[in-house]
C-alpha cells in the first residue's frame, strides 16, 4: 500500500511527541530555545530532551540517547554538528519517526560535499519512510498548535499571536522578518515555517499541507528558487479551492540577485520572465517588495469579494483628492465621474463649494458637520463607479468628531462588503479607525497601492478558477537535440496551422529560377537553408529583395560561395516570397527545465534581443490568454492601429501562437526549442505569416 509522503508533514504541524537531539538547558542556544518555546507557547505533546550529559533538561527528564526513549516520537529535533546529525538522521529513520527537522548547518550551503551529505540523508531517510525539513533550518513553528519546534530569536522579541497568516520560507530570516511587520500591525500569524536547503521537504511541497489549514485568510511564501513547480501548483489548486489567497515574494529579479541566489538564466525566456508566468498561471499573486507583501496583507482579512477596481476617493482636502487621484491612475484604478443623479444628491447634502464628480472633497465642512461621511456613503455605494472606497483625513484632532465618521464608515463597509481604504497620517487619527476595523495607511499612496494589488490579485484568482490549469508533473530531460533546417521547420509549422511564407527549396539554380518564375511575384528572398546554423544572415546566407533572373542567378552563386566560406553544408537554397506586412512579431518557445513548456510572444524582428518587448506565456493557452499578453505589450497601443491606421490581425497571430503552445507540450514532437521570427502580420483580415523559423528536436524523432 502506497504512503502518502505529505502525511509526515501533517503530523509535524500538529505532533503528539517532539525529540530535541542535542537539548541545552541555555534557552539561547540551538538545542536549548526549542524546548523552551514548546514550554512557552502551549505544546500538549511529550517533549523528550536527548543529551548524554544531563539528567534534566530545562524542567524535563533528559535522556542519554534517541533509543533510551519511552517511544518513537512524531518529530525528531535536530541540533548537533555535522557527522553527528548524519547519523542521527539514520538513527530517527530506522526507529520510524515520521519527520526530523535538521538544524545543523555546514552542509549544502556551504560546500559541494555538503550536498552529497544532503542527498545521502534523503535516501537513508526516504528509506524508512521520514521526510526531512533541513539542514540548516531554523525550524516549524505552528502557534495554533504550540508545535514551536524552532530556534527563531524573533518569537522572543516579539510576542506571538495565533491568526490567519500562514508564512512558509526557504530562509530563515524570511521566514520572521514578515512575522514581525505583522504582528507590528497587530495581525495574528499561525505558520512561520523555514525549511532550510529544502533537501527533501521544500517550500513548495510543505505549502500543500499549510494550505490545507481551514482556519488560514492568507498563505505567504518566500522563495529564492522553483526547483519542484509541480508542488506550487498543486499547493495552489488546494488554496484555490478555499479561496486561500497564496502571495510569494521571490528573490532573484534581477541578474545579480539571481547570481545571488545561485540561480540560472535564459537568453530571452529567463528564469524570472517564467517565474512570473507560472505564478500568474496559478493564480498566485508575486510581490514586488517586502513593502507590498506586508502592506496588502490586512486587505485579504476583510472577506471582501471585490467586483471590480473602479475607486471613489472621498476626502476633506483637495490636495489629497488629487493626489489621489494621480495615484489611481498610475495603479490603473480608474476615477470615473459619478452619475449626474448621485452628484445631484451629493450637492443637496454637502457644501456648495464641495466637489461632487469623483473624488469627492468634502472640504473643511467636516470640521462642523461629523455626520457628512455617514450622509454621503450610501449614495455614493449605489453608482456604478463605485467597486471601491479610499476615505483621506488630511488633517483631524480637536473639533473634530472622529469616533462618528470612523463608526460610519466601518458600518458602512460591512454593509457594502465593498473594499474601503483609510488614508490618514496622524496616528492617533489611525488608531480610531483601526479600532472600528478599518485598514488604514499613513499616505493616499500607499493606502492606493496596497488596494489596487489586492484587486489585482482577486481578479486574477477568479480568472485562474475558471481557467482550472494543468499541474504538470517534472518535465523529462530532453535528449540529444538536432536543428532542423529552414524548410523542414517551415513545412511542420504549417502542418500544426501556423501560416509559413510561399517558398521553395531548390537544389539546382534552374530550380530556382523555375521557382521565381512561377511565383509571380515582384521579388523574392533568397536563403541558404541549412542544418548547421540558426543564424544564416551573418554568414551572408540571405538575401532580399531579389526582382530578376539575373540577379537570381547570381544569388544562388554567393548562397553557395558563403557557405563554403563558412565550412557550412547547404540541404538547398530557398526561394520565398519577399512578403509585405504592417508589423514584425515573433514567436518564440522552449522546454525549460524546471517549469517544461514556455512560449514568448512580442515585438519581432532582428532587434529583439537589444530591445526586447515580449510575454511568456505557460503552454498550453487560449487565444484570450495571448490577447492578454499582446496587451502588457510596449508597443500594444500599435496592435489596434494609432493615426487612422486599421488594426493588425492580432487574432490570427493569437491562433498561430497557440498552434505553437500545442506543438510544444506535444512529447511526440520532442521540440526542445522554436523560434519564428519574423511572423509579418498583416491589417485585420489580412492574416500573419511565418517568414523565418528555426526549430529543434530531440535526434530520434
Amino acid at each position: 500500500m502506497s504512503v502518502d509522503p505529505r502525511a509526515a508533514l501533517r503530523t509535524a504541524l500538529a505532533p503528539k511527541s517532539i525529540a530535541v537531539i542535542g537539548a541545552s538547558d541555555n534557552t539561547n542556544k540551538i538545542g536549548g530555545r526549542p524546548i523552551a518555546y514548546l514550554s512557552r507557547f502551549g505544546f500538549q505533546g511529550k517533549v523528550y530532551p536527548i543529551n548524554p550529559m544531563r539528567s534534566e533538561v530545562q524542567g524535563f527528564h533528559c535522556f542519554s540517547t534517541f533509543q533510551s526513549l519511552p517511544e518513537v516520537p512524531d518529530v525528531a529535533i535536530i541540533a548537533v554538528p555535522g557527522d553527528l546529525a548524519v547519523q542521527a538522521v539514520d538513527e530517527c529513520a530506522k526507529a520510524g519517526v515520521a519527520l526530523s527537522i535538521v538544524m545543523s548547518s555546514g552542509f549544502g550551503e556551504s560546500h559541494p560535499e555538503g550536498k552529497l551529505q544532503e542527498q545521502a540523508m534523503k535516501a537513508s531517510a526516504r528509506a524508512c519512510g521520514m521526510r526531512i525539513v533541513g539542514p540548516n533550518s531554523q525550524g516549524l513553528a505552528n502557534f495554533g498548535t504550540g508545535a514551536v519546534a524552532s530556534f527563531s530569536t524573533m518569537f522572543t522579541e516579539v510576542q506571538p499571536m495565533d491568526g490567519p497568516i500562514g508564512i512558509i520560507s526557504q530562509s530563515g530570516a524570511m521566514s520572521v522578518i514578515p512575522y514581525g511587520l505583522l504582528r507590528a500591525r497587530g495581525l495574528g500569524v499561525r505558520h512561520s515555517h523555514a525549511t532550510g536547503n529544502d533537501c527533501d521537504v521544500t517550500v513548495c511541497e510543505l505549502a500543500t499541507v499549510v494550505a490545507e489549514d481551514p482556519d488560514l485568510k492568507l498563505l505567504m511564501l518566500y522563495l529564492e528558487g522553483i526547483p519542484d513547480p509541480w508542488n506550487l501548483a498543486e499547493a495552489a489548486r488546494i488554496a484555490r479551492d478555499r479561496n486561500l489567497p497564496m502571495v510569494v515574494l521571490k528573490s532573484g529579479r534581477t541578474a545579480a540577485g539571481q547570481e545571488a541566489a545561485q540561480s540560472h538564466t535564459g537568453a530571452l525566456a529567463n528564469e524570472d520572465r517564467v517565474v512570473d508566468a507560472f505564478l500568474k498561471e496559478h493564480g498566485i499573486m508575486r510581490a514586488q517588495s517586502m513593502v507590498d507583501l506586508v502592506d496588502t496583507a490586512p486587505l485579504y482579512l476583510q472577506g471582501w469579494r471585490p467586483k471590480g477596481r473602479r475607486l471613489v476617493a472621498i476626502s476633506n482636502s483637495g490636495a489629497v483628492c488629487v493626489m489621489t487621484a494621480d495615484a489611481a491612475t498610475q495603479e490603473g484604478m480608474p476615477l470615473e465621474p459619478l452619475l449626474p443623479a448621485t452628484q445631484q444628491e451629493l450637492k443637496s447634502i454637502l457644501p456648495g463649494f464641495a466637489t461632487v464628480k469623483n473624488p469627492v472633497d468634502i472640504t473643511a465642512a467636516l470640521l462642523s458637520n461629523s455626520g457628512l461621511f455617514g450622509a454621503i456613503l450610501p449614495p455614493i455605494s449605489k453608482d456604478p463607479a463605485a467597486d471601491a472606497f479610499l476615505i483621506g483625513i488630511a488633517v483631524a484632532g480637536a473639533g473634530y468628531d472622529v469616533d462618528k465618521f470612523s463608526s460610519d464608515a466601518a458600518k458602512f463597509a460591512a454593509e457594502t462588503g465593498k473594499p474601503l481604504v483609510v488614508a490618514a497620517p496622524q496616528p492617533n487619527i489611525a488608531a480610531q479607525f483601526k479600532a472600528n476595523g478599518l485598514v488604514v495607511y499613513p499616505t493616499e499612496g500607499e493606502a492606493v497601492r496596497a488596494l489596487s494589488l489586492f484587486l489585482t490579485h482577486a481578479e486574477l484568482m477568479a480568472e485562474t478558477k475558471l481557467r482550472e490549469p494543468l499541474i504538470k508533473s517534472a518535465p523529462s530531460v530532453m535528449q540529444q537535440t538536432k536543428l532542423l533546417d529552414e524548410a523542414a521547420s517551415l513545412a511542420l509549422l504549417a502542418k500544426f496551422g501556423v501560416p509559413a511564407v510561399k517558398h521553395a527549396l531548390c537544389q539546382t539554380e534552374e530550380d530556382a529560377v523555375t521557382a521565381f518564375t512561377q511565383m509571380k511575384v515582384a521579388a523574392v528572398v533568397v536563403k541558404g537553408c541549412t542544418e548547421d546554423a540558426s543564424h544564416k544572415s551573418e554568414l551572408g546566407l540571405v538575401r532580399l529583395g531579389v526582382s530578376d533572373v539575373a540577379a537570381l542567378r547570381q544569388a544562388f552563386k554567393d548562397m553557395h560561395a558563403a557557405a563554403k566560406s563558412a565550412s557550412i553544408q547547404l540541404t538547398g537554397i530557398i526561394v520565398a516570397e519577399q512578403v509585405k506586412g504592417r508589423r514584425e512579431l515573433m514567436i518564440g518557445a522552449r522546454v525549460d527545465p524546471v517549469f517544461g513548456p514556455v512560449v514568448l510572444v512580442g515585438d519581432g524582428g532582428k532587434y529583439v534581443e537589444a530591445m526586447p518587448d515580449l510575454q511568456v506565456l505557460m503552454a498550453p493557452f487560449s487565444i484570450e490568454d495571448v490577447e492578454k499578453a499582446l496587451h502588457r505589450l510596449r508597443i500594444a497601443p500599435l496592435l489596434l492601429g494609432v493615426r487612422g491606421e486599421p488594426p493588425l490581425d492580432v487574432k490570427a497571430f493569437c491562433q498561430s501562437a497557440v498552434a505553437v503552445g500545442h506543438m510544444m507540450v506535444d512529447e511526440k514532437l520532442g521540440i526542445s526549442q522554436l523560434d519564428i521570427n519574423p511572423v509579418m502580420v498583416g491589417s485585420l483580415g489580412q492574416g500573419c505569416v511565418s517568414l523565418d523559423a528555426v526549430i529543434y528536436r530531440k535526434e530520434n524523432t
